[in-house]
């Protein structure tokens, strides 16, 4: 089994709504049952993007597993569901995880520790949530800051005998029989964080609207003029440019990905700085949550 490329789903350049037509005598081939498809599962997916947006619907708790015998430290994401930034939906069925002390080791040998040192703060206050604030737990003084995404994967799995493809004359020819929708995690390292970046998501929409102290007419305004400017900021089928990153993002990632939770790993003052003993903590309540309606209604009193 092995993951495609992103470009390789039909859906990251948005296309346009053309459903296939089909007419008695017409000679098909594999593009059109492909192009069928893609227009199902774009509609689908456009309405999830614009109703939901990207974010966790359910699930998908990340947490730091420590070193116990011979289980090696690890970052575990639990089993949830996210919708990403195309509106494809993203399951993880079972615990996953990321080995930690293995990824700090590779970040170290792949630049010289240049991007550990880089991604080290601290202040670190400043780039957590304010739940995580509200709890008040200890921060250490300095720390390498990452963050977990997770990316919508497609897997081709199962061969089954077909004519070759391009330029090749070939009797045994294969062709995967079926795409595995699947994940990718990343923990990606932080440089860069500073008082006016924090790196973190930010809140969806005018920030009256989630003001409890602003008029009932205020926020009702802002959540107007929200959906009225909503269209033009989230690409439109058929366009170019594909999506804008999100503050969230680095620029080299994957801009459907959707964040997840930010990792702090403590770390001495040196440079390049080094492990410390210090608790791994994670930050869960940064990303964006998607309530289902009967959670919203019972927060509101109904």
């Amino acid at each position: 089994m092995s993951i495609q490329t992103p470009s390789a789903d039909p859906l990251t350049t948005q296309p346009r709504a053309e459903r296939t037509a089909y007419a008695t005598g017409m000679l098909l081939d594999a593009q059109d049952f492909s192009d069928e498809q893609t227009y199902h599962r774009g509609r689908l997916a456009r309405a999830l993007a614009f109703l939901a947006g990207g974010g966790t619907l359910a699930g998908l708790q990340v947490a730091y597993l420590p070193a116990t015998g011979s289980q090696p430290e690890e970052i575990q994401v639990a089993p949830g569901l996210a919708v990403d930034r195309l509106g494809r939906l993203v399951e993880i069925q079972r615990p996953a995880c990321l080995r930690l002390a293995r990824w700090v080791t590779a970040l170290q040998a792949n630049d010289g520790g240049d991007s550990v040192s880089q991604a080290a703060h601290t202040g670190l206050g400043r780039f957590v949530s304010p739940r995580f604030t509200e709890a008040a737990t200890p921060l250490p003084a300095r720390a390498l800051v990452a963050d977990v995404f997770v990316r919508f994967a497609a897997c081709a799995v199962g061969l089954t005998p077909s004519f070759a493809q391009g330029p090749f004359d070939a009797l045994n020819a294969v062709s995967a029989a079926r795409l595995r929708d699947a994940y990718e995690l990343q923990l990606i390292p932080r440089p860069g964080l500073d008082d006016d970046y924090s790196g973190l998501p930010l809140p969806v929409g005018d920030p009256v609207i989630g003001n409890a102290g602003a008029t009932v007419a205020a926020r009702r305004n802002a959540m107007q003029d929200s959906v009225l400017q909503a269209y033009g900021g989230s690409g439109h089928a058929g366009g170019s440019g594909g999506l804008a990153p999100l503050p969230e993002q680095p620029a080299d990632l994957d801009r459907s990905a959707v964040f997840l939770a930010r990792v702090f790993i403590p770390v001495t003052a040196a440079n390049p700085p080094v492990r410390t003993a210090g608790a791994v903590l994670v930050d869960n309540w940064a990303r964006r949550f998607l309530p289902p309606v009967p959670l919203l209604g019972q927060w509101a009193g109904f």
